[in-house]
């Protein structure tokens, strides 16, 4: 299932093996596994600090958009990143309520 067939109304989550954190030896937000860390950039950052398992795409849009007004429209690149954190199983999709 991917962003682009569903879009803006799926709700994304961490994938099961995956814990987000902000890493003060690395001064970046990283995501946790047991093989390892990836160190991920500030808007990466941004968006998964907003994925909980009850926002939605469009949910974490608009608080980003209200975060960074001056950014212009953020929808794309959210879906875009979404879709690449999916494909390497940062996150899944579930159900909206």
């Amino acid at each position: 299932m991917s962003t682009s067939s569903k879009g803006r109304g799926m709700t994304p989550r961490l994938g099961n093996l995956f814990r987000f954190q902000w890493e003060p030896a690395q001064q970046c937000h990283v995501l946790l596994y047991p093989e390892g860390m990836v160190k991920l950039n500030a808007s990466a950052g941004e968006i998964l600090a907003l994925v909980d398992g009850e926002r939605s795409v469009a949910q974490i849009s608009a608080e980003l958009q209200r975060k960074f007004p001056d950014a212009g429209d953020l929808s794309a690149d959210v879906l875009e990143f979404l879709e690449v954190a999916r494909e390497q199983n940062w996150i899944n999709y579930v159900r909206g309520n």
